[in-house]
């Protein structure tokens, strides 16, 4: 008979070594975590997440509306452009310009949460 197979433990490791700008607060072994910049990068997570329910919920709200306003407006298929009601036209295309508008804005924040927080972090 054999043995069974030998079980080996696996740990993360919670240590960071700064080499230069170039490596900052990438997780590799040497020093001990920054509790600093444990709490930056727990604020910047839930400053991120906030942004991100945030921008689904205006465009969830945005879209109903449009939705509700192609519903609520019969004239709308009374209008034909190349043999396809208006209604059937901006209920396959009117959403792009607003998804893409909406990803820009989100885009744009984003940046600009990353940026104040390690404005932040390096002015420490």
């Amino acid at each position: 008979m054999t043995d069974p197979p030998r079980r080996v433990r696996v740990t993360a490791d919670t240590t960071v070594r700064r080499v230069g700008p170039s490596t900052r607060g990438i997780a590799l072994p040497g020093a001990p975590v920054d509790e600093a910049d444990a709490v930056y990068a727990r604020a910047l997570r839930r400053s991120q997440l906030r942004l991100a329910l945030g921008t689904v919920a205006g465009f969830v709200v945005v879209g109903a509306a449009l939705a509700a306003a192609i519903a609520l407006i019969p004239e709308l298929n009374d209008i034909v452009l190349l043999g396809v009601p208006l209604s059937w036209l901006l209920h396959a295309f009117a959403f792009y310009p607003v998804i893409l508008g909406f990803a820009l804005l989100y885009a744009r924040a984003a940046g600009r949460n990353e940026r104040l927080y390690r404005a932040l972090r390096e002015r420490e």
